[in-house]
Parts: structure tokens; C-alpha cells; sequence
């Protein structure tokens, strides 16, 4: 459950428990439920959560002295089994999360949800006062009614960097919005407007196509047209993977599809770690 990660955009992945509920299109064909079931658990994606042993959860610890004797950070994404954000885990299994992350500050942790809305009422009571430096707040988005949502809510919420999952991508996508105005104590939404106020308060964004048996395509046109939104905001793009099909829409195999992105790799991460575009 806690291991140096295959994962591009991290170097470990630390799961504090284990099960989820689908909840956005995202999750219709969620690699997490197949390895539930498996794995012989499918109740697992049926209400139930199980918490991950102590083994488990003693190796941030090690990862933490490790950064700390190399002098440099590590990344650490956690959940990729489990949502942090999920309202129907016992709420003295977060707090214990909360008190690990304080105790590894030579980790960077990556608490990425599909549930923002319930980060603000599950934060440590202290966060309000002052962000923790080495917690970065995400969300999932994988269509534009997501977006409109989703990025809302995460950047209401202080963090020291917040950060966007776009993986799948199902659709095409734009954060060129209108601002939203409490009118009423209601939010509203007047439009899409030139500029690129979805992307304020958003310092990085990664990139993905779907894969597995029952991938859908992503357009090339989406991504690109997400990476010229980034550029020109000032985020941090990062394109995982084109999935199962290419650039042309054929499909070839996550590994023949590759990476690349008009014939490059784009790997831009922000953090205290410089930002890296390979050629």
C-alpha cells in the first residue's frame, strides 16, 4: 500500500486506508475497484473502508529521514486506493493522518480528492491560522461541469500549493471564466469571459488520457488546448500519458501512445524543487 511509485508526478504513493465510492465519471472505469475486486474485495467499494497496518503506516517515517539525510524533498501521494476527503472514514483515522504528516517534514504530501467540498470541514483545526508548508491540496476534474465545480471549491480553502488532476480527460476543457460573485449567499456564474480566472490560485495541473480495457480516447486538441491555457496562467503543466490511444485517436497500448506532446515531454513541477521540462 505504501511503496516508491510507478507514478510520474511522485515518488511515493501511501494509501492510509483502502476503499472509495464512485462519485464522477472519472471513476467509471476506476483501477482502484478492479484491484478491489481482485483482490477479493469488492465490499470495498461498497460502503466499507479498511484501515492499512501499522507497517504501512510507519514507512512515511522512514521516507522523512531519508529526504532529510539526502537534502531533498520527496513527494509523497496519498490516496491512491482511498480518498482522504471521503466523508465515510472514521474521522480518528484523518486525525491520525494529520499527525503523520506533521511528524514528516521533509515530505511534500499530495492529498488529492474527488470530494473538495469536504476539505474545509475535515482540516486540522490549526489550518485556518496558518496552511501547513508541506501539505498540497488537488482535486479531480475530467470534464468541464467537474471544473466548474470542483476548482471552486479548492480555491476557497488556503494551501501552500494547490494543485489539479486532469486524468481522464473526457472532454474538452477551458478556465477561462467569469469571476464568481456571492449575490444572495449564492454563488453564480455570469458566463466565460477571456481571461483565465478558473486557473487563479492553481499552481499545477497534470495531464492524462484513460487506460485499461475500457479506455476512452483523448483528443489532441484537448490537451493542447489545456497546455496553452497553462502556459499563458503561469501553471506548472505536467502530460502523463496519452492512455491507450494516441495522439491520432488509434488505438496502440498505453506503452506505444507514450508521452509525448507534439513531440515532447512535459514535466513541470513547482514546490521548492526546480521545475523540470525535458527536451
Amino acid at each position: 500500500m505504501g511503496t516508491n511509485s510507478g507514478i510520474e508526478w511522485t515518488d511515493h504513493t501511501f494509501n492510509p486506508w483502502v476503499g472509495c465510492t464512485k462519485i464522477s465519471a472519472a471513476c467509471d472505469h476506476c483501477y482502484a475497484e478492479g484491484w478491489a475486486k481482485r483482490a477479493g474485495h469488492p465490499d470495498l467499494w461498497a460502503g466499507k473502508r479498511r484501515r492499512t497496518s501499522e507497517k504501512n503506516w510507519n514507512l512515511p517515517l522512514r521516507w522523512n529521514r531519508e529526504a532529510q539525510a539526502s537534502g531533498v524533498r520527496a513527494r509523497v501521494f496519498s490516496a491512491s486506493l482511498a480518498d482522504v476527503f471521503d466523508n465515510q472514514v472514521p474521522p480518528d483515522w484523518r486525525t491520525d493522518l494529520w499527525n503523520l504528516i506533521a511528524a514528516t517534514p521533509g515530505l511534500d504530501w499530495l492529498l488529492l480528492t474527488k470530494r473538495p467540498q469536504n476539505i474545509s470541514g475535515m482540516l486540522p483545526p490549526c489550518w485556518q491560522d496558518e496552511p501547513w508548508p508541506n501539505v498540497w491540496l488537488g482535486t479531480t476534474i475530467c470534464n468541464q461541469e467537474e471544473a466548474d465545480r470542483n476548482v471552486r471549491h479548492l480555491t476557497t480553502i488556503p494551501a501552500a500549493l494547490r494543485f489539479l488532476s486532469i486524468e481522464p480527460l473526457l472532454g474538452p476543457l477551458t478556465f477561462r471564466w467569469a469571476r464568481w460573485v456571492d449575490q444572495d449567499a449564492t454563488l453564480r456564474k455570469f458566463g466565460r469571459l477571456g481571461h483565465l480566472e478558473g486557473l487563479r490560485g492553481i499552481h499545477w495541473a497534470i495531464v492524462g488520457g484513460e487506460s485499461g480495457p475500457h479506455a476512452r480516447p483523448m483528443d489532441l486538441a484537448w490537451a493542447r488546448a489545456l497546455r496553452d491555457e497553462f502556459q499563458e496562467a503561469g501553471t506548472a503543466f505536467f502530460f502523463k500519458q496519452w492512455g491507450e490511444y494516441d495522439a491520432s485517436g488509434v488505438r496502440v497500448g498505453k506503452k506505444r501512445a507514450g508521452r509525448l506532446l507534439d513531440g515532447r515531454i512535459w514535466q513541470h513541477v513547482p514546490g521548492p524543487r526546480s521545475l523540470t521540462t525535458l527536451p
